[in-house]
Formats: C-alpha cells, structure tokens, sequence
C-alpha cells in the first residue's frame, strides 16, 4: 500500500514540475517577442512635416510610418524632406506591440493585405543621408 502512494506522490510531482517548467517556457518566449518589438530602433527613410507646430512623420524604406514629435535633443526641422537615418524608441510599447500583433494575426488570417508598421517614436538621434527624399 505504502508503494502505490509512493508511485502517486512521485506522478504527481513530476506532473507539477513538467507544468511549471512548460508554463516559464511560454512566458520567455513572449517576452523575447515583445522585447525584439521595443528596442531602440534605427529607421532610414524620408522625413517631412506634419501637420503644425513640432510634428513631423517619418516614412522608413520599408513601408512603415512613424508619427515624431521634436524634442530638445534633435533637431528634426533641419532635416524635413531629407532621407534621414532615425535612432528611437516606440512610444507607448505596450499598445503598440499588441496593436501590431492583432495586425499580424488579421493578415496571417487573409482579413487584410500586407502592412507597414505605424507608431509613435521617439527619436534620440537623427543624420542625413541624403539631401533629398526617393520617394
């Protein structure tokens, strides 16, 4: 009797260790996604003015949109209509990242066509990289 509680208490840990071991898998893996989605980033593309006062939109190489809003450490002005090679961070990540997620989903789906990312960045460091915009 004693060798079949034995047996069962040794099931069910191994049960409960293999859950939680399985459970910390998943929840790596979905930080690691999440993370790759909030970096700093480094964006080429074609900077112009939007709409008025500090607004500009940069439109990166790849198709994706960026709304900016010039802060006291760049001078994004000097740089509108001009390809411009932009280091930032997304704004507000959380929102973002889940937004292009459902965006993601929609497309894999066949409820939408292909996508450019759209979000807010928040530029730390801008060069030129050429005079003009290709676009």
């Amino acid at each position: 009797m004693t060798n079949k509680w034995s047996r069962l208490l040794f099931v069910v840990v191994l049960v409960g260790l293999t859950s939680v071991w399985a459970l910390a898998q998943d929840q790596n893996n979905d930080a690691n996604n999440s993370a790759n989605k909030g970096e700093v980033r480094t964006i080429t593309g074609c900077l112009t003015k939007s709409g008025g006062g500090n607004e500009f939109l940069l439109t990166g190489s790849d198709g994706s949109t960026w709304e900016i809003h010039e802060n006291a450490s760049v001078d994004l002005a000097a740089h509108v209509n001009q390809t411009v090679e932009a280091k930032g961070v997304v704004s507000h990540e959380k929102m973002h990242n889940m937004k292009e997620d459902s965006k993601e989903m929609a497309h894999d789906t066949g409820a939408t066509k292909a996508h450019g990312e759209h979000g807010h960045l928040k530029v730390t460091d801008v060069h030129k990289v050429s005079d003009t915009c290709s676009q």
